[in-house]
């Protein structure tokens, strides 16, 4: 897979999940085991709808949907999923053709990750797939009170990044992502055709 930047850009905002690293099938078997402790069993589907989201609003939405707020609280099935997605993290690879990017613009474009995850589980991702070094911006759902689709976390590393909106080049997987970017009057980028999934 060979791709370059667009014409004219002068800032790159990579998300995290899916995009730089391949973490989805470790959150989806995070969930899954949080969730198959109170009796629940979720899809794939459910997942890829609140790609982008943090962990809290998706936990929120699996005990709306599976009625379960008499069960179990929001913090206590995001613990459970947080313990098995960081047992497993250690497994998480980089997205190459994402990455190639990332290496080949390193000092030459200002970059930033602007992603919907935790800071913790974000700084372990970057830690272990070698990115670290490449960002000194990182955006992460601790940082914004407004989550994908609000272009909020985009908008945050473009002021970080001191680059307009629209010279900013995005890379996302996620649908709220990508509108999260447009509404932030950026260019974007889906990189879901770039590699395969198995989740």
């Amino acid at each position: 897979m060979q791709y370059d930047i667009q014409e004219g850009i002068k800032g790159l905002i990579f998300d995290l999940d899916g995009t730089l690293a391949d973490t989805m099938p470790y959150h989806f078997q995070g969930w899954k085991k949080a969730c198959k402790k109170y009796g629940v069993a979720i899809d794939n589907n459910f997942l890829r709808k609140h790609t982008g989201s943090p962990s809290w609003i998706v936990a929120r939405e699996v005990l709306n949907l599976y009625g379960l707020n008499d069960r179990v609280t929001v913090q206590e099935i995001m613990n459970e999923k947080h313990r098995e997605f960081f047992r497993l993290q250690h497994l998480v690879k980089p997205i190459t053709p994402v990455t190639d990017i990332v290496k080949k613009y390193y000092g030459i474009l200002p970059m930033a990750v602007g992603t919907g995850g935790h800071r913790e589980a974000v700084e372990r991702t970057l830690k272990i797939t070698g990115l670290t070094e490449y960002f000194d911006i990182v955006v992460t759902a601790n940082d914004v009170n407004a989550f994908k689709p609000d272009p909020e976390t985009f908008l945050k590393c473009a002021e970080l990044m001191n680059v307009s909106p629209g010279d900013i080049e995005v890379f996302e997987d996620g649908e709220l992502g990508i509108q999260a970017a447009h509404s932030a009057g950026m260019k974007v980028t889906d990189v879901r055709s770039w590699y395969d999934s198995d989740w």
